[in-house]
Parts: structure tokens; sequence; C-alpha cells
């Protein structure tokens, strides 16, 4: 099962008895916001016990059409990669 925002808003309103499901989703909305924003910036965001986001830039090269066999530029751009902690890690190859 994937976890999506509105699963994500549930487990944060079982969680925490005293939130009402509008506080549970405004939480988790503000939270991603943030972390967007950061990443936006070019900031790294960093969540200890999980895992670190980083912004690469990726340099312009040259490449082909899969399809057509035809060659092509593609633009330099910024992708986001992900390097989970340690301690994530571990608990993934249990």
């Amino acid at each position: 099962m994937t976890l999506t925002k509105a699963n994500l808003v549930g487990q944060v309103y079982k969680s925490h008895p005293t939130l009402t499901k509008a506080q549970a989703t405004e939480s988790v909305e503000t939270f991603l916001a943030l972390a967007k924003n950061s990443l936006v910036k070019g900031e790294d965001l960093l969540l200890s016990g999980f895992g670190k986001f980083n912004v690469k830039d990726k340099k312009a090269r040259r490449g082909r059409n899969p399809q057509t066999g035809n060659e092509l530029t593609l633009d330099e751009r910024r992708v986001v990669t992900f390097k989970p902690s340690g301690i994530l890690r571990t608990k993934i190859n249990l």
C-alpha cells in the first residue's frame, strides 16, 4: 500500500487525540510546504533518523530518443536525491 497524504493525515489524527482532523491536515500541509520551500531554495532537508534530501544540479548532456534513435540535447536541470539514514537502512534490511 502506498502512503498517501490522506493516509498520513489520518495517522497523525489517530496518534494525537487532542488534534481535530482539520488541525492534523494543517500540520501535514505545513510540514510539506516547509519541506518544498527548502528544496526549491536549493537547501538540504535533513530529517534525523529518516534521511537527507539534497538538490543537485545536472549539466546539459547528449541523449537519444529511444523511439526514433534521434540524438538530442537534454537541458541542465535540478533533481532531488534522497539518502536514507543508517537507522532507516537498518530497519528496512531486517
